[in-house]
């Protein structure tokens, strides 16, 4: 058996088997056929992996494939479109390139606290069960490959980065003081923010929501401004690099963004303080917070200062993307490896 953690995320979908770890952007593409498979001087631009994959007699680029050579592509920020239409494809592309032969898959994945309750019973069936799919890699060579899913388990999404701080790579518990304390958890993705309380491992329906507060807002002010100024409408998806690297290149010239992003981030950091203010405002006792999320790490040193109490320090070097994949995988091996009774975690949380 094979335990699989998988974050199917708007901006990115992450997986993890414990031991290696796939990344890639959440956009879907028509496939169409290469006539030129090299790589120029021979090398693979690295980070710019080949994801192809056919699903239900449909062949599709995912990721930066898509991204470069689809010219057709689907990226969206509707939960119930994004369940519907990308989740299957995204978490099966994870879970071919994640396991090798025909080797059972029990996996572990996550949905936003206000989309938990509608969703969660919808994306397990599409999950389970044998999915008959074929990979083509960077050459053109097919592959048919079976994946035979067995159980999979839907946990509300911040409770992912919980579980990674809470248990180590064995699924057994590391950190008691987390077990003991109360602790908020907020977790900034793309489309959304999620904010949940654990009270000594016991779900806070008080204290959890999910609002439109994630990192897409900022990048919806840049990608306006850069629209205003350059006449492009630029995707979303094609920010990511951009604003990293603090410029963007259109048509040959060069935008600036580092002053725009970091009024737009300290802006969106001022609004989720705010939010967590009112959502946590009778939760006056909370032991420490926990930053998190793709979202979460752009946005920590705008968000600290604002935050009232103790922010949990996180290694630096660590990718905050993957805290809740590396945290669904762990509670996978704490359900299923170790064979004892999970931590408490909301079954059907009411939003």
């Amino acid at each position: 058996m094979e335990i699989l953690g998988i974050d199917i995320g708007f901006g990115f979908t992450k997986a993890t088997d414990g031991i290696q770890n796939l990344i890639f952007k959440s956009v879907l593409g028509e496939s169409t056929d290469l006539q030129f498979r090299e790589a120029l001087l021979g090398e693979e631009t690295r980070g710019q992996a080949h994801l192809q994959i056919e699903v239900d007699g449909k062949s599709y680029f995912v990721g930066e494939l898509a991204e470069r050579q689809s010219n057709v592509r689907f990226f969206t920020l509707d939960q119930a479109q994004f369940i519907s239409k990308f989740a299957k494809v995204f978490a099966l592309a994870s879970a071919a390139k994640m396991v090798k032969g025909f080797v059972p898959v029990n996996l572990v994945t996550g949905l936003p606290i206000g989309s938990y309750r509608t969703h969660k019973d919808e994306l397990a069936k599409l999950l389970v069960g044998e999915h008959k799919l074929a990979l083509t890699d960077a050459s053109g060579k097919r592959e048919e490959k079976s994946i035979k899913i067995d159980k999979v388990r839907v946990i509300p999404q911040p409770f992912g980065s919980l579980f990674n701080l809470m248990l180590n790579e064995q699924g057994e518990l590391s950190d008691k003081r987390l077990v003991k304390e109360k602790i908020g958890i907020i977790d900034v993705g793309f489309r959304t923010s999620d904010y949940t309380i654990s009270d000594k491992m016991r779900y806070s329906e008080r204290g959890s929501r999910t609002t439109d507060s994630g990192i897409a807002r900022a990048f919806n002010v840049i990608a306006t401004k850069l629209r205003e100024n350059s006449g492009v409408n630029v995707e979303l998806y094609r920010l990511f690099e951009a604003i990293d690297k603090g410029n963007i290149k259109i048509r040959g010239k060069v935008y600036d963004l580092k002053g725009l992003s970091e009024q737009v981030f300290n802006q969106l950091a001022t609004s989720i303080a705010n939010e967590i203010d009112r959502l946590w405002v009778d939760d006056w006792d909370i032991d420490a917070m926990v930053i998190t999320g793709g979202g979460g790490a752009v946005l920590s040193k705008y968000l600290k200062p604002l935050l009232n109490g103790e922010v949990l320090e996180v290694d630096p070097e660590a990718d905050m993307r993957l805290f809740n994949v590396h945290g669904y995988h762990k509670f996978g091996q704490h359900i299923w490896a170790r064979g004892s009774a999970p931590p408490k975690v909301p079954e059907s949380p009411k939003v």
